[in-house]
């Protein structure tokens, strides 16, 4: 995916590989384990899952105002759903993951594509949380890592070629300035997601040159 060609099918089918991944986890996790603390600042397990329903479904239903998606719309949707129970939360985000990927196709300004990514990234989040192995990996990463490729181009993040490992040739994110040198990142998937969505790095191991770990937090 480039600048000028747009998978338009893209987000959903990471949607879609998503929910088939988290859903059957979401409905056999206990109750209880909904509470439990994420990497996003004051919410648990329960309202990360009820924003990433809220944020699709108003994409499916086409309420998307000025102003959604801000910090005060974000947490105005989960205070919303504080009183629904867990079920309905969990249909809801099902329910999102299902139709939005068509909806967003639609788009012909590939606007709502990042949200893909941005629930993509809120799952791992949960599975962390539950303390599932590979939180930020999975089969779905390749479609990730191509959206997070668009993010950092709209996104002006300055250009850095990441070499992954069991990857021939390295992944370049965000776009060149004014003669700056390309930056350089060695890792792994976990730790550049995390890094580019400002999520903890403890026990992460990176090699970042040419740019500061601030300059990468291109969602969050």
């Amino acid at each position: 995916m480039t600048d000028d060609i747009r998978d338009p099918e893209l987000p959903g089918r990471l949607l879609l590989t998503e929910r088939d991944a988290l859903m059957p986890l979401l409905r056999d996790t206990p109750d209880d384990a909904f509470t439990l603390r994420t990497a996003c600042p004051d919410w648990n397990v329960r309202q990360v899952l009820a924003h990433c329903g809220a944020a699709l479904i108003r994409i499916v239903e086409g309420r998307l105002e000025r102003g959604v998606f801000s910090p005060d719309s974000n947490a105005a949707d989960v205070a919303e759903r504080d009183n629904w129970p867990l079920g309905r939360v969990l249909d809801e985000l099902e329910r999102g993951f299902t139709e939005a990927g068509p909806v967003i196709a639609a788009r012909s300004d590939g606007l709502l594509d990042l949200v893909a990514l941005g629930e993509w990234v809120h799952a791992g989040d949960v599975r962390e949380a539950f303390g599932v192995p590979g939180a930020y990996a999975g089969e779905s990463a390749d479609a990730a890592l191509a959206l997070l490729a668009v993010a950092g181009r709209r996104r002006k993040t300055p250009l850095l070629h990441v070499f992954l490992p069991d990857r021939s040739a390295p992944l370049a994110i965000g776009t060149a300035r004014d003669g700056r040198p390309a930056a350089r990142l060695t890792t792994d998937v976990p730790t550049l997601i995390r890094l580019f969505a400002d999520r903890p790095l403890v026990g992460a191991r990176y090699e970042l040159t040419g740019a500061e770990r601030t300059e990468l937090h291109t969602f969050g």
